[in-house]
């Protein structure tokens, strides 16, 4: 639908009235974009967000990795099950030797924390920040939930770079593996100082970190939390592949959009189907309370969040049972319903409080995911 579309734009105006500043959503169904839609201003000076408006969309990045390591174990060059340590020998310091690539996939590596003295430079610093991470002790027992808001980028990018036989760094290879293989143009995992006049001033509501889980300062430190980085170009230019990538909707729907065609967009197979569909597979002990969240993060054994009852399910991607999704810090969000081939991405540039879920009357997208629904019965 345009987003002239009356039906869309009153729900677009929905997510103004609880106070959002600028949105985009888009879906497809199959190859096909439906809705392409946007309202509002991109900061605060009142420019007007268009569909080509970038916005920093934090832990949705790691859709992006983790749809690398699955390439990667698409091409036999890694196991799930196999230690991390098996291909990135350094990691197996101080007590990691039997933490595996599923293990780290799923946030269960009881290694949820950042090392100490990290700054928003270093985050600019691959080598300090994956020398220092595959130094760290892990602070619960392996099998664990234990989000990984910042370090799942470098855990998984590393394995990534380790395992490609000519050791592309994270976003080279995502962008000539990944991205331009689906077409997409508009999804950076480092700007590298180019285009930052088109990313979205952020705002907040000022109720992120509201007594915060003990364990959430030493995954998310504050030197380097996202309160810090929101508009600072060291996010936009840093290799950040759990937090900090740069996109617009029409580009994180179509990688999306790969997975809700169980691994197939625009004739280009990224993924075997039966890859895709094991990712439904809630992962182990799923039922259990993450101390770095303080929720029970509902991940399959994929590492994407899933769709189903809620709680634990966040309600705006829906109940279906084979729907991947993932989730970023104040509410950037996209999905894949495997069921019926719709894949859904909103970003937007006002930061909400998202852990717990907010109940589908409160959360300003809880009518545009209904909305994209309907599209398909």
């Amino acid at each position: 639908m345009s987003r002239t579309d009356p039906a869309l734009q009153r729900v677009l105006q929905t997510a103004i009235d609880r106070g959002e500043r600028g949105v985009q959503v888009a879906a497809y169904l199959g190859d096909e974009l439906i809705i392409d839609g946007w309202i509002g201003q991109a900061d605060s000076g009142g420019t007007a967000v268009t569909g080509s408006t970038l916005f920093p969309i934090f832990s949705v990045t790691k859709g992006l990795a983790a749809t690398a390591i699955h390439l990667q174990a698409e091409r036999g060059l890694l196991d799930y099950e196999s230690p991390a340590a098996a291909y990135w020998p350094e990691f197996k310091a101080n007590g990691k030797q039997d933490i595996t690539v599923r293990h780290l996939l799923t946030h269960q590596s009881g290694l949820p924390q950042m090392p100490a003295g990290v700054t928003p430079e270093r985050l600019q610093d691959w080598e300090w920040c994956v020398e220092n991470i595959a130094a760290l002790e892990p602070i619960l027992p392996v099998g664990s939930s234990a989000y990984a808001s910042l370090s799942y980028g470098w855990q998984l990018g590393e394995l990534v770079r380790r395992t490609d036989p000519v050791h592309r760094g994270f976003a080279q290879f995502t962008r000539e593996d990944i991205l331009e293989p689906l077409g997409i143009d508009d999804f950076y995992v480092g700007m590298n100082g180019r285009q930052h006049e088109r990313v979205a001033e952020l705002v907040t509501t000022n109720t992120l970190r509201t007594n915060p889980p003990p364990l959430r300062e030493l995954a998310m430190p504050p030197a380097v939390e996202p309160g810090v980085l929101w508009n600072n170009p060291i996010l936009y230019d840093a290799v950040i592949p759990g937090a900090g990538g740069i996109a617009n909707a029409r580009s994180v729907a179509r990688l999306f959009a790969m997975l809700a065609g169980k691994g197939t967009f625009g004739g280009r197979r990224i993924l075997s189907e039966d890859r895709v569909m094991a990712c439904t597979e809630p992962r182990p002990n799923s039922g259990q309370l993450d101390p770095v969240l303080d929720q029970v993060p509902w991940i399959g054994v994929g590492g994407y969040w899933l769709g189903g009852p809620t709680p634990p399910a966040e309600p705006v991607i829906g109940s279906g049972a084979y729907t991947l999704a993932s989730n970023g810090a104040g509410g950037s969000i996209a999905w894949a319903d495997l069921d019926t081939g719709l894949a859904v991405a909103i970003c937007h540039n006002r930061m909400f409080r998202i852990s717990p879920p907010l109940p589908p009357d409160e959360h300003p997208f809880h009518e545009i995911g209904e909305y994209a629904r309907s599209l398909v019965g």
